[in-house]
């Protein structure tokens, strides 16, 4: 919507004193203000505004129209959408860097404006720069922001910065965002908002176990349910800026964008440079309305899965190096019986690769370990009905490997030498034409050959000295393994590719534009997973999460924990499974094999409904919840991760179903319910169900055990009828029946 008064022609936006944009959509409103035919400022990112007038406009801009300050310049200035010295902003420029060393300070002069209901593209020039800025937002209210700028000069550009913001609310007072480490990604980190400008930024030329994920600026106390946000995400899988301004000056702005290192964007004469999108998501329902937010716009995508994600057996923790067919297919023969979908046969399969020391890089079958290729084991995998999959590596190469031996000069790294080898490997420069080409050539020669049904990408190491072409090579490497990844995808469109790297460290929109599913930590103990999922569930829907079954005995905690925790931790996300279950017991398998039908059976739920995360009275426990969008069948799991303060539990609530309809609450049939320390469980449980309205349920809720630590149970509530068959009032102390 573009509100114009009485001028509509092309050249109205240079010559008018000040015109408005309006996007809406999904609840939300975007206002964007032109001033002095400069770069848009924008006036308001939150709760939708509702239809404004052209008069609306006149009176909006009037209203919030800026004052000269003291001691400051000496006419009021725009906080545009790439805040710069010359507009008067003096906190982290939205673009840097310099032409033919000469600083850039551009003077934005905006030469075209369109715009409809979602999408607004602003075209600026000054001296020698082009920068086109798009602003497009979708249908649940997620704002995703792009700049491309184009040296339009003779001289040299050099980008030092190109980064999206957003005004944020002034009632917001803390931040959030997230650290961690391998098998501890996504560990939330919350801080009061001060003064000053504020960058986390990340050098591990990937996402990264410590990544910020989203930076989130909120009202004071917001939790899971409560508060008003505004948020921002960088969909890239590399280094990255996320920024927050509050100056005294100025609204608070909130921003991302691509770390650009020195000399690492240097465009000549015509050439361009679009950065990542920044999503930018607000709520005023708390952490939860903002994932709500983000399923809803991934879900609405065109290639998001959209088949039941299949229950994946991955042999890693199985088997790791020891390759041996008739294990494997003793493997397969058990996976099958208990009915998993999908055998993904892990590293170990190529030439050379009995350790992580070598082989890396030879994407060929080990005719020592496999006489006749791989194809007994995938015709054991197809003829037990079961799709096939296969790990690779593709950016990484050992050093003893016959393709490093061959191209010493294919390496992501300085012309001197070599970089710190991590985890006994180098990194491939994709960006070099050779090596993309060699890397689609085998890995679509083995998915051909094999019929592949599933990729599990795997990047395992940080980047360092990442040099390509003598310069900083992170942004053409990352942007080449995007392409590969897209070439491989259209020469073989059945093709489904998880994301994975050494665990959670490439969680991101922007490896998820071409794969699907990511692997959320290498660590499947599940004290450890249900924090790791329940801060990766903030941005990403469960069906996109893999979420696994391991060994009693977590190989990277050393934990022991009984299956039942095991299993329900998995059932919320892409289920399966990474245990070698040819040495399960038969009441292990017949487990199993119950929760296996379990997931079959609410996995339609689990992938489509809303998420949410509600409070308990108890600390040291987690509720998780997924709700149908029609409220008509629900979730709710509780696990307990550390003793709490209570010798009798407090009831459980189950918020988020229709309060005037009734539902039948019962635990999930297949999965054990743990007695927990209780000398007898709750009346309830002992009867197996319970039949109450919405409102009850979540206002009162019900009796749940003592459940020790490394306990839980899944409650499943049904809808029975939108109306109760008796009513009940309540007098005093006394209950009487009205009929």
């Amino acid at each position: 919507m573009t509100i114009t008064g009485e001028r509509t022609d092309e050249d109205a936006i240079r010559d008018e004193p000040s015109q408005l944009h309006v996007l809406r959509a999904g609840g939300v409103s975007v206002v964007a203000s032109f001033a002095a035919g400069g770069l848009p400022e924008i006036l308001h990112w939150g709760r939708d505004l509702g239809d404004l007038t052209s008069g609306d406009a006149g009176e909006l801009i009037a209203g919030l129209e800026r004052q000269v300050s003291s001691s400051a310049t000496d006419a009021p200035w725009p906080l545009t959408i790439l805040p710069g010295e010359p507009d008067g902003w003096e906190g982290r420029p939205g673009i840097a860097g310099h032409i033919a060393g000469v600083p850039i300070l551009p003077r934005w002069h905006v030469i075209d404006a369109t715009s409809d209901a979602t999408t607004l593209v602003v075209d600026a020039v000054d001296a020698g720069l082009t920068v086109t800025s798009e602003l497009r937002l979708d249908a649940e209210g997620v704002l995703r922001v792009r700049h491309t700028v184009t040296n339009s000069g003779d001289a040299l550009v050099e980008l030092a910065a190109l980064e999206a913001t957003m005004p944020f609310g002034s009632s917001a007072t803390e931040l959030l965002d997230f650290g961690g480490r391998w098998t501890r990604e996504r560990t939330p980190q919350r801080r009061a908002l001060v003064q000053g400008s504020q960058v986390r930024e990340t050098r591990r030329g990937r996402t990264g176990h410590d990544a910020p994920t989203l930076l989130v600026a909120g009202t004071p106390g917001f939790d899971a349910s409560g508060g008003e946000l505004w948020a921002v995400h960088l969909a890239w899988s590399a280094d990255a800026v996320y920024r927050v301004d509050s100056l005294p000056e100025a609204q608070g702005m909130l921003g991302a964008g691509e770390l650009l290192r020195a000399g690492e964007v240097v465009l000549a004469a015509g050439e361009s440079f679009s950065t990542p999108d920044a999503v930018f998501v607000w709520s005023d329902s708390g952490l939860d309305g903002l994932g709500d937010r983000l399923h809803r716009s991934l879900r609405a995508r065109p290639w998001h899965p959209n088949r039941p994600q299949p229950v994946v057996l991955n042999t890693w923790e199985a088997v790791y190096f020891d390759h041996d067919l008739a294990k494997l297919e003793r493997l397969a023969q058990t996976a099958a019986a208990i009915g998993v979908e999908r055998f993904v046969l892990d590293d170990g399969w190529f030439s050379g690769r009995r350790t992580d020391r070598a082989g890396l890089g030879d994407w060929t079958v080990d005719r020592e370990v496999w006489p006749q290729g791989l194809h007994p084991l995938v015709d054991a995998v197809r003829e037990r009905g079961m799709e096939f999959g296969l790990w690779f590596e593709p950016e990484m190469v050992n050093e003893d490997s016959d393709v490093m031996r061959r191209h010493p000069d294919w390496l992501l790294a300085p012309p001197a030498h070599a970089a710190r080898t991590w985890r006994h490997q180098q990194v491939l420069d994709v960006a070099n034409p050779e090596v993309a080409d060699h890397l689609v050539e085998r890995i679509s020669a083995i998915v051909g050959e094999y019929g592949i049904d599933y990729v599990k990408w795997d990047q395992n190491r940080d980047l360092m000295e990442a040099m390509h072409a003598g310069r900083a090579g992170v942004d053409a490497h990352t942007r080449a393994v995007y392409a590969v990844i897209d070439e491989i995808r259209a020469r073989h469109p059945h093709l489904e590719i998880e994301s994975c790297a050494s665990g959670g460290a490439r969680v991101d929109l922007g490896i998820l534009e071409r794969t699907d599913r990511v692997w959320a930590s290498d660590t499947n103990d599940p004290i450890e997973r249900l924090a790791i999922q329940r801060w990766t569930e903030l941005l990403l829907p469960l069906e996109l999460i893999g979420s696994h079954i391991g060994p009693a005995r977590a190989h990277t905690t050393g934990r022991v924990t009984d299956l039942g925790i095991r299993m329900s931790t998995a059932l919320f996300g892409s289920a399966g499974i990474e245990w070698d279950i040819t040495e399960c017991s038969p009441e292990e398998l017949v487990l199993l094999s119950s929760w296996i039908t379990v997931y079959k059976r609410v996995r339609g739920l689990l992938h489509s409904g809303r998420l949410i995360h509600p409070e308990y009275a108890d600390s040291g426990a987690t509720v998780t919840a997924v709700i149908a969008q029609d409220r008509s069948h629900a979730l709710y799991r509780l696990a307990r991760t550390e003793t709490g303060p209570h010798a009798l539990p407090p009831p459980l609530r189950l918020p988020g179903l229709d309060r005037s309809a009734r539902y039948r609450v019962s635990p999930v049939v297949g999965l054990p319910v743990p007695r927990g320390l209780d000398v007898t469980p709750p009346p309830w449980l002992a009867r197996g169900e319970l039949i109450l309205p919405g409102s009850v349920l979540a206002d009162v809720g019900v009796r749940v055990p003592l459940f020790a630590p490394a306990e839980a149970i899944v409650l499943e509530a049904q809808l029975v009828s939108s109306a109760p068959d008796r009513h009940y009032s309540i007098a005093g102390a006394v209950g009487r029946v009205d009929a």
